[in-house]
């Protein structure tokens, strides 16, 4: 059962919260889900899933990124699902450190304790959010998936093995490829353990480089972004793209970083870009 917690009027449509009870990870849930004006069962609308970076909720990229109007001209529904389980018995790291644990799920399904009963962001991306999504939202049952950072990650790697459920992919700033950055080592020993191949699954790189993807593929880069060669390494996923073929397109930025002064920038380009593919799937359909 959904229940709506708050909700805001913007640019004719209707920006809202609701909370639910999670049965994938086993505690309550938030989301955000953004419904132009005039969006309703007689008239649905296709779906963008954004995932939002390390320490976020559903609340940064509703209330940073300037996305509505564009939405609205587009009459493209906006789902923003949180980064992580969240609750009292949902455990944490212990380090109490920003990249690990609360806020930090990256989007996988964990299999080690005490991560594996609340952590399977995977399966609720994936499954069980679409799923309430289809229940209770005038969709018309195309989707597209988009991110940031983690984000970016969780939108490259769910897009990459599921192109029958996505029309487009696109990401600012995503870290491309965990499996050799310390963001992705630290959180892919704790949730899957040692063995780097349960890694391979959840890498954009890797999956690149293996099976390639059919669904086209956005993203942006600032070259000013202060993560860019450790964690980030969009230039691996750019190979990788090439090797097998990806209609990738990655676009570097002077003087950008890692904000939502970035994506601020160039949101309605990405919005503009899943809107093509959308319409296209639509019609094919």
């Amino acid at each position: 059962m959904l229940e709506n917690i708050n909700q805001n009027k913007v640019f004719g449509g209707w920006h809202k919260q609701y909370t639910h009870e999670s049965k994938t990870l086993n505690c309550t849930m938030q989301f955000a889900v953004y419904i132009p004006e005039n969006i309703c069962a007689n008239n649905p609308a296709p779906v963008l899933y954004w995932l939002s970076g390390l320490t976020c909720t559903d609340e940064n990229f509703m209330q940073k990124a300037g996305a509505f109007k564009k939405a609205s001209e587009l009459g493209m529904i906006i789902v923003a699902p949180d980064t992580s389980p969240r609750g009292a018995l949902v455990p944490d790291d212990p380090q109490g450190s920003y990249d690990l644990g609360l806020g930090a799920g990256f989007y996988l399904n964990a299999t080690q304790k005490p991560w594996v009963t609340h952590y399977q962001m995977y399966d609720y991306i994936v499954h069980e959010l679409p799923g309430i999504v289809k229940e209770f939202f005038p969709v018309n049952g195309q989707r597209s998936i988009a991110g940031h950072s983690m984000g970016g990650h969780g939108a490259l790697t769910i897009g990459i093995r599921n192109p029958d459920k996505y029309t487009s992919i696109s990401a600012f700033s995503p870290i491309s490829h965990p499996m050799i950055c310390p963001w992705g080592v630290k959180a892919f020993t704790a949730y899957l353990g040692e063995d780097r191949h349960d890694w391979k699954q959840y890498d954009a790189t890797e999956l690149l480089s293996s099976n390639g993807c059919s669904l086209p593929i956005l993203i942006d880069q600032g070259e000013a972004d202060n993560f860019l060669q450790e964690q980030l390494r969009p230039q691996d996923l750019q190979e990788a793209a090439l090797q097998s073929k990806t209609n990738l397109h990655l676009r570097m930025h002077p003087g950008y970083n890692h904000s939502y002064y970035f994506i601020q920038s160039f949101i309605e380009e990405h919005l503009e870009f899943h809107a093509r593919y959308l319409k296209k799937a639509l019609q094919d359909n």
